[in-house]
This record gives structure tokens, sequence and C-alpha cells, in this order.
């Protein structure tokens, strides 16, 4: 037999690479989120990687949240990430950390920095700092302040760290050089004043560190081997790297980037779905129109489909777009050997049984899975009241129409034949109820003589269904039109939610909890709404329909 080598992604080639050459010992990881907003998919590829290679290599994976500006971040979202990447499976343990943790330590490092004359003061605005800076195709030219004495820049620092200036009006930047070809590194400001009350300092800081110069450190401090981030950092390496190296860690990190996850025809952007929250056109980040980790968990989504769907996309550095019918056919591979199949009626049309015995009930034995007999069985009572779905009923049928209309026989599922024979309409012309006969040899659905009957209905019975709220969800975008219009704002779909409030379920699904999942005969796989459902309300999210027309590459 031979040898099946075992394919590598680019990250996991230099890992090795590392660990043969000595570079690293024990393989530390993290995930650096901000707590401005809730996590979306895209953040899913990042956790996973992550949190997977830690775990390929038998090393660490920390949670670390660069809580560097308190403008924007709060308590709720920090909650909210938590529970994102725990839900995903990604391990943290105890190592559970915030950028906020080492300000102090920060604070020394930029000390440190002025020490070496590799900081200064900045007397210079915003607008001015950028004039500055020049453009991609021509240098900047010096601060007037950077040639400051450090014992002043130390002065300076110390008066703007107790509060002596207001917001704006002083930074201190690093010394590097404003001729270089990347603008990142032309004297890039590393800490600024800002009177803001922090989510997890209070007010002990007015002078907060930038990113640039904070996430280094953090992954420094932390000993993370690995700092794996997406493409947009890549021209930020240098940085990073210049940063561990002038404030001198012994075991600097390295940097790797990697492609960010794009879906096509979705909205992302957290200032696009904080505005959706704040118009109320959902009610939350968790609203299952969104792809928000949090709204894709109430949907009904699960880890496992999203664990599949990250890995179909892989991991490169070319940047690309994936279709959200890819995510749907993975929840769809995820939940058909898994869920009980149950039947559900989303437009009610009472059947009234005229032959069958008044006050009669017998429980029909169903198969939760036919696929997966390990998930047992489960009783449905059938009696002489039904609803079937109105779409399964037509008074003049076309051609070929197999379900039931006036002097059809069609089968009820698991149940028996049964025989339109005549129907009632209110004063609108809308038919309220439908009469039939049943064929008492028919159990099951099979006829004894055998007669062949084309249409198979589903139904629930009247007296013991439990009435519910189902919801169907599409596209909370326009995806013929696109996302965005021409102004920058959202083409919104009006149709993106659909409430149907007179359904019913069977009475195996009556007492299901939040996530509960089922797949709904002939209709899609639905969950229970984890923030709407109550004991007196039942409320069904669509996760996904049936059937799709997309199909992995290279699968037909």
């Amino acid at each position: 037999m031979e040898n099946v080598t075992e394919s590598k992604n680019f990250i996991e080639q230099i890992i090795d690479k590392d660990l043969a050459e000595g570079r690293c010992g024990e393989v530390c990881t993290r995930f650096p989120p901000e707590p401005n907003g809730y996590l979306h998919i895209g953040h899913a590829k990042s956790i996973l990687l992550n949190a997977g290679l830690a775990k390929e290599y038998g090393g660490k994976f920390n949670l670390r949240f660069d809580d560097t500006n308190p403008t924007k971040e709060r308590v709720e979202f920090v909650e909210s990430i938590k529970e994102d990447v725990k839900w995903l499976g990604a391990d943290w343990e105890d190592r559970l950390y915030f950028a906020s943790d080492y300000f102090e330590h920060m604070y020394e490092a930029a000390v440190l920095l002025i020490k070496k004359g590799r900081a200064y003061v900045s007397d210079l605005n915003a607008e001015e700092i950028r004039q500055y800076r020049g453009t991609l195709t021509e240098p900047g030219k010096d601060d007037p302040s950077c040639n400051r004495s450090i014992e002043e820049n130390l002065k300076l620092f110390e008066e703007m760290k107790a509060g002596k200036y207001q917001d704006g009006e002083k930074v201190l930047r690093a010394r590097i050089d404003m001729a270089s070809p990347n603008i990142n590194m032309r004297d890039p400001i590393i800490y600024r004043v800002a009177h803001m009350e922090h989510h997890n300092t209070g007010n002990k800081w007015c002078i907060y560190p930038m990113y640039d110069f904070a996430h280094p450190i953090e992954d420094a401090v932390e000993g993370i081997t690995h700092s794996i981030c997406t493409l947009e950092f890549e021209d930020h390496r240098p940085l990073y790297d210049w940063v561990v190296r002038e404030v001198g860690y012994e075991h600097p990190p390295k940097q790797i980037e990697f492609a960010k996850l794009y879906l096509t025809n979705v909205v992302t952007g957290k200032r696009y779905i904080k505005r959706l929250v704040e118009e109320k056109i959902v009610d939350g980040w968790d609203d299952p129109r969104l792809v928000s980790i949090a709204a894709l968990r109430r949907r009904g989504f699960t880890p496992e489909s999203i664990q599949k769907f990250v890995e179909l996309c892989g991991i490169s550095k070319s940047n690309s777009s994936v279709d959200y019918a890819m995510l749907e056919y993975c929840i769809r591979e995820d939940l058909k050997l898994k869920k009980s199949r149950v039947m559900a009626v989303l437009d009610p049309i009472k059947v009234v049984i005229d032959n069958y015995p008044e006050g009669q009930t017998e429980e029909l034995t169903v198969i939760n899975n036919m696929e997966s007999p390990e998930l047992g069985s489960h009783t449905v009572p059938f009696c002489r009241e039904l609803y079937i779905d109105r779409d399964d009923f037509m008074e003049v049928p076309p051609r070929k129409y197999f379900r039931m209309f006036p002097g059809n026989e069609v089968r009820l599922m698991q149940a028996y034949f049964v025989t339109c024979n005549s129907f009632i309409k209110d004063e609108n012309g809308l038919v309220t109820e439908i009469h039939c006969t049943y064929d008492p040899a028919s159990k099951g659905g099979n006829s004894p003589d055998g007669r062949k009957v084309k249409g198979t209905i589903h139904w629930v019975p009247a007296p013991y269904a439990k009435q519910a709220e189902v919801r169907l969800y599409e596209n909370i975008v326009d995806e013929e039109l696109g996302v965005y219009n021409e102004d920058g704002s959202l083409n919104l779909n009006p149709n993106s939610l659909k409430v149907l409030n007179n359904c019913y379920v069977e009475p195996y699904a009556a007492n299901a909890k939040a996530y509960d999942s089922f797949q709904f005969v002939r209709q899609g796989y639905f969950c229970v709404d984890a923030k709407d459902t109550t004991e007196d309300k039942l409320v069904f999210n669509r996760i996904v329909s049936l059937k799709s027309s997309y199909t992995l590459p290279g699968k037909k």
C-alpha cells in the first residue's frame, strides 16, 4: 500500500519548520477580538484556525480581548464573544486575558522607548499628522517635536498620563522612519489621550495604547508563538516586529497572515449591523437573518456545520468569496442524520374523516429518522379530525396534481388512505373544512389489494397538535440587486422575514426546548427560537429548506 502524505496548509508548514529548527517549543495561539460588537461567520474561521492549531500541536489557545479603545467597547460584547467562542468548541481553559490587564506593562514599554530615543511626544493634531505623513508616492517629513530631549518627553508623557492634556492635544509617536515606503512605519502614534471610562479599568487611565503598539506586546507577554491574523495586517507586520524587538522580548512571536472568509450577499460590517439594530429593522445582533455567530446559533446552525464550512473554505493567502449556499449545504449535511423528522402544518386546513369512529384515537409508531435507526421512534395520535397544509388541497387541480382534491385518494403519511368527498367554504370563498372517508384496511399507508396511490401528504391530529409560530427567513438584503446601494446604504429585502402565527406541530415536538431542532417533513429544518419561546408560546425558526441546487465543487 502506498504511503499517504497528509496535505498541510501554509501555516502548518511554517509551524512545522519552526518546531524542527527549535525556534519555538510549545505552540501557543490566541484569538484576540475587540469587544465592540458581536462576532460573525468570518471570525469563526479565525477562532477555529487558532484553536485547531493549538490542539493539533498539543499546545495552548488563549482568548484575549483587545480592549484598548473604550469608546466602542461594552461588557455585553465581551460576554457574547465568550459565549460564541465556547459554543464553537474552542477551549481557552483558564487563559482568558484582556489587553487592559497589561496597561501598566505597556506604559512601561513606552517609557523604555522614550529612554532609548525611540519615541517622542508630539503636539501635532490628527490632521497635521496626516499632512506630515506624506503619501504612497511621497515621503513624509519630520514632526517638529521629534528632536525633543528624552527628559522633556518623559515629563510630557507623565503629564499625559496625569490628565493634564485634552483629547487630541498630544500623542506619543514611535521614532522610526518618516521616509519609509511603508506608511505604517512613518512614526506611528503609539499612545493617545482619551478621557473615557473603560469597561475593565474604569477611570484609572486617560491615555490608551494604539492597537499596533499594544497587540505585539500582548502576544509577547503571553508567550504567543504564532500570531495569526488576516491579510490586512500584512503591511503592519514590520511595525509588529519593530515593537517586540525594540521593547526587547527574548522570544518574539511570529505574525502570519491568512485570507479572510468572505460570504457573498451578507452583511458583516459592524456599523451596518449596529444601524439595523438601532433602527429596529432586526430584533438584535442575534437576529436569525444576520450571520453573526449568535444569530446562526439562534437560527439553529450547529458548531459542527460551521466547522465543516470553515474546513471546506480552506486556509490560503488569496482573498476569495464563498457562496452562502455552501454554508446551507453544510448545515443540511450535518442535520440530515442527526434530527428526528416530525410532521408540521404551516397553513392549516381541517380534514374530517367522516367514517372514522367519533371519540376514537389510536397511536401510530413513526421512525424518527429512516437513515439513523439509532434515533429510535415515537408515536403520533391519529383521530377523526386532522390538519393538513392548504397547499396539499386544490378544488380544481391542474394535470399531474396528485395530492388531495374532490374524488381523489391520497395516502396520509404513516396512516391510511383517504378519499376527498366534499369541502366547506366560508363567506369569502375560502375552503375551511374538507370531508373524507378512509380505508381501514390501509393502515400504515399500504393497501392490501395492491392499488397504487400517487400522492402522500403529511398531517397532524387536530385535538392533540401544538399551535406554534413559525418564522421563514430569507436573506436580509436583496441578492439580485446586491448588498449595497450606490449611496452606501443597505439594499434591504422587504420579504426577509415571514411570520406564520397559526401553525401546528405533532405532539412529539410540543415540548421542545430552546435550540431543539427537527426536520419538518417536506418543509425543511426548524429550530426552537431561544429568545421568544415561552411556556405559552412555541416559536420555530426555519434553519434551511430541504433542498438546494448547490453542489460542492467537483461533485455531481
